[in-house]
C-alpha cells in the first residue's frame, strides 16, 4: 500500500492534486491523506504508521518559509518530503535540497511529469524540476540542525513567537496554559541557542525566502 500526505492549504490545489495521485494510483491500493496546515502533517504522522512521501506546500500555514520542511525532517527523517510551489526559482529549489526535500514540484507542472516525479520519489530517488546548483550557507545549515531539533509542540510555539505572539495569546491559540507555554519558550531559547524573542524572528527570518515573504506570510496568519 503507498500512503501519502498531501499538505496544501489551498483546498481546491489540495483536492485536484489529490485526484490527480488517485488516478494516478489506479489499481494500486493507495491511501490519500489532506491537511491544510503543518501542526496537521504533524497530527497525521502522530496517527498514521509507514507514510511513505509528505507532498509539502512551501508557503503553508504553522510554519515561516522552510521552517516546516526543516522540522518535518528533523521529526521524521525516515519519511521523504517533496516541495510544491508557484515559485519554482533554481535558488527555491537549490535551498529545498540543502534543506532536506526529496524533490521540488512546481504547481505549473503537467501531470506526466508529475507522474513521473512520484514514480522516482516513491523508488527513493530525488527529484527537482531544475537541479540544485547551490547550497545555503554553513551559518543557515547550523540554524536548520536547531530548528530540526524541536519537539512538534516546540516547533508550533517557535513559529508563534516569530508572528510576534505574546505567551498568553499562543497558550490561548494552542490550548495549553501559560505555564506550559513558558517552558517550550525557555526550551527553544536553549536549542536555537539565543536569549530573546527578537532573536527568534532573525532566525525564522532567515530560514524564509526573503524577508518579504515572510512578512507577507505573518500578515495572511
Amino acid at each position: 500500500m503507498i500512503k501519502l500526505i498531501v499538505a496544501d492549504d489551498h483546498p481546491l490545489y489540495r483536492a485536484a492534486l489529490t485526484q490527480t495521485l488517485g488516478q494516478a494510483f489506479d489499481g494500486q491500493e493507495t491511501m490519500l491523506f489532506e491537511a491544510q496546515s503543518v501542526a496537521e502533517v504533524h497530527h497525521l504522522l502522530e496517527s498514521e504508521e509507514d507514510i511513505d512521501l509528505i507532498i509539502l506546500d512551501l508557503h503553508m500555514p504553522g510554519a515561516q518559509g522552510f521552517s516546516g520542511l526543516i522540522n518535518l525532517r528533523g521529526c521524521y527523517p525516515e519519511i521523504p518530503v517533496v516541495m510544491v510551489s508557484g515559485n519554482d526559482s533554481v535558488d527555491v529549489q537549490s535551498k529545498a535540497a540543502s534543506f532536506g526535500a526529496a524533490g521540488f514540484i512546481p504547481k505549473s507542472c503537467e501531470t506526466p511529469l508529475l507522474l513521473e516525479a512520484m514514480q522516482a520519489l516513491l523508488a527513493g530517488e530525488h527529484w527537482f524540476a531544475e537541479l540544485p546548483e547551490d547550497r545555503a550557507s554553513d551559518e543557515k545549515d547550523g540554524l536548520a540542525q536547531k530548528v530540526a531539533s524541536l519537539t512538534p509542540h516546540q516547533f508550533r510555539v517557535f513559529v508563534m513567537i516569530a508572528q510576534g505572539l505574546l505567551n498568553k495569546q499562543i497558550a490561548y491559540h494552542l490550548g495549553i496554559s501559560e505555564p506550559t507555554v513558558k517552558s517550550h519558550v525557555t526550551a527553544i531559547f536553549k536549542k536555537l541557542g539565543v536569549r530573546k524573542r527578537t532573536e527568534v524572528i532573525i532566525v525564522a527570518n532567515s530560514l524564509s525566502e526573503s524577508v518579504e515573504d515572510l512578512n507577507q506570510q505573518i500578515l495572511e496568519s
